[in-house]
């Protein structure tokens, strides 16, 4: 365990280094996020989704990106995962690369959808996996949700709807980093008492701090065992986390230059030890 557990805290700062690097190329771009929720896309691709690197098996877990403007992060783990060239890292937001700004099913078949459009990316998982349940496949989705999505309409109709349908195929993974372009979540719209809205509406619930991975793990485990009703994991995590300078400094889309990126690396060599 303790061998597994050095693995994943070791990928989720490698991918920190990848959003750095890449986010610095263009100068700006969502690195507050890919920080942020390093931790959480580590468990997830290195150790929780089962045969999703093979396209062909019907049963392969599914994995949808609703805040797909954390596209950096993602494409990162894409690339440590062997489903992209690591190369293709250098062409991030390049003109007629597949690597965009939000990420896109032009990447390849592993992108389940293209959820530019932000509070949807719930909605088509659970059509999906209403799908697969119906066929009796063994596979089960995970879809992260920004919390600031928490604040669409549609996204608690799908909330509704995945309770009434017993979907316990689907995981729901809020990245509750309390950052939306307005500002803070919390001043702009406030989804508390987030917990009990979600018991209310009949999900199997779990609150855990996003950047640690034991609790990560036993999160996802708490939420594979569940039957009959959906799972939430309401992740809470702290953006910018790894570099002390911006930790916690909430900017949806960071002015971001070289030598910026080159303190920000110093800062994260630290924090690997």
């Amino acid at each position: 365990m303790e061998k597994d557990l050095n693995y994943l805290i070791n990928k989720a700062n490698i991918l920190r280094k990848h959003v750095i690097e890449m986010v610095a190329r263009q100068g700006k771009g969502y690195v507050q996020q890919g920080l942020g929720a390093s931790d959480l896309f580590s468990v997830l691709f290195f150790d929780e989704l089962k045969n999703i690197n093979i396209v062909s098996n019907i049963n392969r877990d599914r994995f949808f990106l609703s805040t797909a403007h954390n596209s950096a992060l993602f494409h990162a783990t894409m690339a440590e995962k062997g489903l992209i060239n690591i190369d293709s890292l250098e062409d991030y937001c390049l003109d007629g690369s597949p690597l965009e700004i939000n990420v896109s099913e032009r990447l390849g078949p592993f992108v389940e959808a293209t959820c530019g459009s932000l509070g949807q990316g719930l909605s088509v998982a659970i059509g999906m996996a209403l799908s697969a349940k119906r066929r009796k496949l063994k596979s089960r989705f995970y879809v992260i949700l920004g919390d600031g999505e928490l604040q669409e309409g549609q996204t608690w109709e799908a909330i509704l709807s995945a309770s009434s349908w017993k979907m316990d195929n689907l995981c729901l993974v809020v990245d509750y980093n309390n950052m939306q372009v307005e500002g803070s979540v919390d001043q702009v719209m406030s989804l508390e008492p987030l917990i009990d809205k979600f018991l209310s509406f009949g999900w199997n619930t779990i609150s855990c701090n996003g950047n640690k991975i034991t609790e990560l793990l036993d999160s996802f485990n708490k939420a594979r065992n569940c039957s009959n009703r959906p799972s939430v994991i309401i992740a809470k995590t702290l953006v910018g986390k790894g570099v002390d300078f911006l930790e916690g400094q909430l900017s949806h889309n960071l002015t971001f230059p070289q030598e910026i990126a080159k303190k920000a690396l110093i800062s994260l060599e630290n924090f690997y030890e």
